[in-house]
């Protein structure tokens, strides 16, 4: 986990630095819902390698905002979910959908009457 000292002073950039990249982000969503596994994870999100989907969750766990439960079963089994501070992020992401919704619906809109004109 990174320590105080380690984040930036501006509180904005200290979020950025912790999850700033969109597979973060999407990770982050993803987990909002319930627990995965790493393939299921992988699988949910188009694009997404298992190289970089593993150096984020080793991220995001390292921060604090994920927690990996392995189970001591034949074959092994790990779970990834959402810690209590990973959490706290819900009400961000539901906000960035509902931007993400507003902006593709205006850019549609604006993109057809510049076409109609």
């Amino acid at each position: 986990m990174l320590k105080k000292d380690e984040l930036p002073e501006c509180p904005v950039a200290a979020a950025v630095q912790l999850i700033g990249n969109k597979w973060k982000l999407l990770i982050i969503q993803r987990l909002l819902d319930r627990s995965y596994r790493f393939n299921e994870l992988c699988r949910s999100i188009d694009g997404l390698s298992e190289k970089v989907l593993s150096e984020n969750l080793k991220q995001l766990e390292t921060d604090g905002i994920i927690v990996r439960t392995a189970y001591p079963e034949v074959p092994p089994r790990v779970e990834y979910s959402l810690s209590e501070i990973g959490d706290s992020m819900r009400p961000i992401i539901d906000s960035l959908q509902t931007w993400g919704m507003e902006y593709k619906k205006k850019r549609s809109d604006q993109l057809l009457s510049a076409y109609l004109l």
